[in-house]
């Protein structure tokens, strides 16, 4: 069950209206790396947890500290939206340099949401749930935990360093602050999990199955060779089961493709008669 409280866990106060901005901001609200994204990532994540309560605990507790991020966020959007009335907009086209500043808002701020935040990005793209990644393998998972909070947090610094407003930047530097714990929190965790299963997911697939002869081996396939020179190519691998090749000259092990002609119905391009001679020489 969830409580709300109507204190919001961090401040979230423009000095001044900058709509813009707000567009600017839906990015790290309903983009695919925003606050919407990890609460929903996190939660279904909990609420999948098979047999271990710890970490079960864990992903509640911080999928329910994100939703208090996207209520921060909507509250701070809709401030900045608060000189944005359609009087403003016509003002604005009498004025060429307020309206360049207006030129730049999202519209759908004042027709769809009325001078509110929006479940959107910075572009208007609608928050899709395919954003979300929650597979039952919590190592895989906390991997794709730990990708979310870095993009997230690199575009909340990009954010910060685009505006002046205090208290925009004020909020902004406590979002940053947390995503840097809940990344040290996502490597606590993948830490603990390798030190108990291998690193390689799934652990649990019989290594007898997989085609050994090319499991550690680093083909090179693209011009050049430098890439020999990575922690990759030689050496030890990194889940200790066996030892790093470099091929810098991979030969192909399967056929040549040759499909069979569709069947009528289909309204393939049909097969001449040269191309037929052809494949039969």
């Amino acid at each position: 069950m969830f409580y709300h409280k109507k204190e919001l866990q961090y401040n979230a106060k423009p000095d001044k209206p900058d709509p813009v901005y707000a567009k600017k901001l839906q990015e790290v609200l309903g983009g695919q790396f925003g606050e919407i994204t990890v609460a929903m990532q996190y939660l279904f994540q909990g609420w999948n947890c098979r047999g271990n309560e710890k970490y079960r605990d864990m992903l509640l507790d911080i999928g329910t500290e994100e939703i208090a991020h996207v209520e921060m966020l909507a509250t701070m959007i809709a401030q900045l939206l608060d000189s944005a009335p359609v009087e403003t907009q016509e003002e604005a086209s009498q004025d060429p340099i307020l309206g360049a500043v207006m030129g730049g808002m999202n519209p759908q701020h004042i027709i769809v949401s009325g001078l509110g935040a929006q479940p959107t990005d910075s572009a208007g793209y609608p928050w899709n749930s395919r954003y979300t990644i929650a597979s039952g393998n919590l190592l895989a998972d906390f991997r794709a935990n730990l990708n979310a909070e870095s993009q997230g947090r690199l575009q909340v610094v990009r954010l910060y360093e685009s505006t002046t407003d205090h208290g925009v930047r004020d909020m902004l530097s406590f979002l940053i602050a947390r995503d840097t714990m809940h990344q040290n929190q996502w490597m606590a965790a993948i830490e603990e999990l390798e030190q108990q299963q291998s690193p390689v997911v799934p652990s649990t697939f019989p290594k007898e199955k997989e085609k050994q002869e090319v499991a550690y081996s680093f083909m090179n396939c693209s011009e050049g060779t430098k890439s020999q020179n990575g922690r990759w190519a030689s050496g030890k691998s990194m889940d200790n089961q066996g030892t790093f090749e470099y091929d810098a000259n991979p030969e192909p092990m399967g056929q040549v493709p040759s499909l069979n002609p569709a069947p009528h119905y289909i309204h393939d391009t049909p097969l001449f008669a040269e191309n037929i001679t052809n494949e039969n020489k």
